[in-house]
């Protein structure tokens, strides 16, 4: 049973990579991209990590796993706010397409 679990886990997060590449791939702008580039191969890996650690032989196997996802829950959505950042600093972005700007710096 667990084997299974795994291999659905496995192929699950492998979907989500993928989906996430393709969304980088057919995405027309900056923004979009880093959405596609974030959420799903966040979402992808944690499934990933799932899935080999119900296959690991022991907890202390599986500990560097939890360890990798928390890494990639903190790095993620920060490289993500970076980049957008400094794109919208470089005006890069299209202002005017924002249906928000939280930044304070509209006109």
């Amino acid at each position: 049973m667990t084997a299974a679990v795994s291999a659905v886990l496995l192929l699950a997060g492998a979907a989500f990579c993928a989906v996430g590449a393709l969304g980088m791939l057919r995405f027309p702008d900056l923004l979009t991209r880093l959405h596609a580039a974030t959420k799903p191969q966040t979402i992808g890996l944690l499934l990933v990590l799932a899935g080999v650690a119900l296959r690991a032989d022991s907890v202390t196997a599986a500990a560097p796993l939890l360890l990798v996802a928390v890494f990639q829950l903190i790095t993620a959505p920060v490289t993500a706010q970076t980049i957008a950042g400094a794109a919208y600093r470089a005006g890069v972005i299209d202002r005017a397409a924002l249906a928000l700007d939280e930044t304070g710096r509209a006109t």
